[in-house]
């Protein structure tokens, strides 16, 4: 017997201010202070463009801060 559960909802690609990205269900209204980046599939799509995209996971806030520093 499989105890592994199948999902098959509908998943966003988010974003928020920091440029931090998560997954969001479509069909739920995104929470206050994320962004959809308009990449729409299952759980794995969006998860892979998630890898794709997100390739420093520094906050944008902290990725300024030290390239202003080092300049």
């Amino acid at each position: 017997m499989s105890t592994e559960q199948t999902d098959d909802r509908t998943y966003l690609v988010v974003h928020n201010d920091e440029e931090q990205y998560s997954i969001w269900w479509a069909e739920r209204e995104l929470p206050a202070g994320w962004t959809a980046e308009g990449t729409q599939g299952s759980k794995d799509e969006c998860l892979a463009r998630i890898a794709e995209v997100w390739t420093d996971m520094r906050p944008r806030s902290l990725r300024e801060r030290m390239d202003s520093a080092a300049a």
